[in-house]
């Protein structure tokens, strides 16, 4: 198990840069590297962590991408994974995400990513550090708790102790706006669109706790209840899945396949408009 918090502040992790066990990943656009980034964090590209195959592009890589990935961040030497990114940390969260699906819980996400960095002073740097040929590092053991595959969310559409969050826009959860082969979402899930979730007054980072909680309690998301993320291909939803281990939700699954899988699937049942 972890001994960290999912998030760790700007001022938390300045000391920690010349520690040789830690590894700062950024997962921003290349350009926004080039031009500066945190001192010794390795870029690594996006897509190193999705399936990108339709009509699900966000499930999970196959398993030697993952031993790949594994390899290329040195899981078996590093003792902490501390990620970020330029856009409100939904990449990053996916890397942490992806991670704790590996049985490796030792990751972070800085709260406001390069913005809260930057603009708060920290040191930055022009210099790159790109992942080098890395070994294929198979792990030994899946949490499986991480995940929720499709059929799984199906079994649990009328268990009450299983809530859905869908982390789109309002107008993609109503069906409005459609990004697959059907609109809408799926049945029982509430809405809580992940940019609502972020503060710009405080460079991107997560809003306070008492206003998520008030957001979450809304909704009828209870932390005693086990709580599946999902968005259009598990990008937004991993940063609402963060947020979820961020407030100390303790079985939080994510969608991978999200809306793209499902929408998809004129098998799968779905609702439009706004739940009761």
């Amino acid at each position: 198990m972890s001994q960290h918090s999912i998030l760790i502040e700007a001022h938390e992790l300045e000391p920690l840069l010349d520690t040789p066990q830690v590894l700062v990943v950024d997962l921003g656009k290349p350009e926004t590297y080039a031009e500066l980034h945190i001192p010794g964090a390795m870029h690594l590209e996006y897509p190193v962590l999705i399936g990108g195959q339709k009509p699900a592009p966000g499930l999970l890589p196959p398993e030697e991408r993952l031993a790949h990935l594994a390899g290329l961040l040195k899981l078996d030497r590093v003792s902490r994974v501390i990620a970020y990114d330029d856009e409100g940390s939904g990449r990053a969260a996916r890397l942490a995400w992806t991670l704790y699906y590996l049985g490796y819980q030792s990751v972070q996400v800085l709260n406001g990513g390069i913005h809260a960095w930057n603009n708060e002073g920290h040191p930055v740097s022009t210099q790159p550090i790109f992942p080098g040929n890395a070994r294929a590092l198979p792990m030994a053991s899946h949490d499986p708790t991480v995940l929720a595959e499709r059929d799984y969310v199906l079994e649990h559409l009328d268990d009450d102790g299983v809530a859905l969050l869908d982390a789109r826009t309002a107008e993609e959860y109503t069906g409005s706006k459609v990004f697959a082969t059907r609109g809408g979402h799926i049945p029982g899930a509430v809405n809580l669109n992940w940019q609502d979730t972020l503060d710009p007054e405080r460079n991107l980072r997560l809003k306070e706790t008492q206003l998520l909680m008030k957001a979450l309690e809304e909704r009828g998301i209870e932390p005693a209840q086990e709580v599946i993320t999902y968005c259009q291909t598990h990008h937004r939803s991993s940063h609402a899945w963060m947020m979820l281990k961020a407030l100390g939700y303790t079985r939080v699954r994510g969608y991978a396949g999200s809306w793209s899988e499902w929408g998809n699937d004129p098998n799968l049942p779905i609702q439009q408009g706004v739940s009761p």
